[in-house]
């Protein structure tokens, strides 16, 4: 494993894929390469998109990408897709988008399988990112599968979160509601050649008034990705708001919010996969029967588990 590592540092992309693949599956190995993977400072910018279902985040990406590739920088892709109920493996492979830019060296595009984990991502979305970042890509986009205003996972891994709305889609509703639309670090109405942009972006406008920083406020740009149009400003607004992150305390303090949340998500992971294996290996642990207390049950085995299985 450590020469796995060795490899990715060496911008080997097949160490770079069997590693990811290795941290999707929870290898036993997951945490000696991530350790290993951690000591490889990188400097990549994390870009995050999300939004519901069908506002055309993969065509974004994919527009996006070429605007980055213009300035000579590398980009890695991480688009998590719904699983599929057969395969376990992603089921709409968004890559099929992004297939222009498959013959391009700069740039490693990989679909990864929300497997059943809630808040719009997977599981090993944050490791396959820092893998990445040790690879040596400037840019690292991660693409949400479509969510509602209660998936919020986006913001614990990345700098900049740009939430995509489209007009006349109902996300119009959405606007006031607390949850996805605060967790926006800039605003993207995308298929902004249709009706209902003006009352979208003047509803987005008194969001933002209410909630704006001293120091930095939400952006609000107008796309449409099918025809190239607007990706020149979002690409520059997401500049502006990396530089502004680097520039003041805002971006250490939300890499130390998220270093804080990834520590205590690790050791339920830890404390959880403990526990199964300690109540699983026990011949007299209880099957399902309708006189059984759950509650009782999972009381009496956890604490059974900090007596004996520690």
């Amino acid at each position: 494993m450590h020469q796995l590592v060795e490899r990715i540092a060496r911008k080997d992309v097949r160490a770079l894929a069997k590693a990811i693949t290795l941290v999707e599956n929870d290898h036993a190995e997951k945490l000696t390469i991530m350790q290993d993977v951690y000591a490889i400072k990188g400097n990549g910018m994390y870009i995050g998109l999300t939004g519901s279902p069908g506002a055309g985040k993969s065509s974004l990406v994919n527009r996006l990408i070429s605007h980055i590739r213009a300035e000579g920088k590398t980009v890695a892709v991480i688009a998590v897709d719904p699983t599929s109920p057969f395969s376990g493996g992603a089921l709409l492979g968004d890559r099929v988008r992004m297939n222009e830019h498959f013959t391009d060296d700069g740039v490693y595009i990989r679909s990864m399988a929300t497997r059943g984990s809630l808040g719009g991502l997977a599981r090993a979305t944050k490791d396959a990112i820092r893998i990445c970042d040790a690879f040596g890509f400037d840019v690292i986009i991660v693409e949400t599968v479509g969510v509602g205003q209660s998936e919020l996972d986006i913001m614990k891994i990345v700098d900049t979160t740009a939430v995509v709305l489209t007009p006349n889609s109902g996300d119009v509703l959405q606007i006031f509601k607390a949850g996805i639309m605060e967790i926006a670090d800039l605003f993207v109405i995308n298929k902004a050649d249709l009706p209902g942009v003006g009352k979208l972006k003047a509803l987005l406008r008194e969001l933002v008034h209410m909630t704006k920083s001293e120091l930095h406020e939400t952006a609000i740009v107008k796309t449409v990705s099918t025809e190239n149009q607007g990706m020149d400003v979002l690409w520059e607004k997401m500049k502006a708001h990396h530089q502004y992150l680097y520039s003041t305390d805002e971006g250490e303090n939300r890499r130390n919010m998220q270093m804080q949340l990834e520590v205590l998500e690790l050791i339920r992971e830890e404390i959880w996969r403990d526990v199964s294996q300690f109540v699983q290996a026990h011949p007299e642990y209880p099957k399902r029967h309708e006189n059984l207390d759950p509650y009782r049950v999972a009381s009496d085995w956890y604490k059974k588990w900090k007596r004996e299985g520690r």
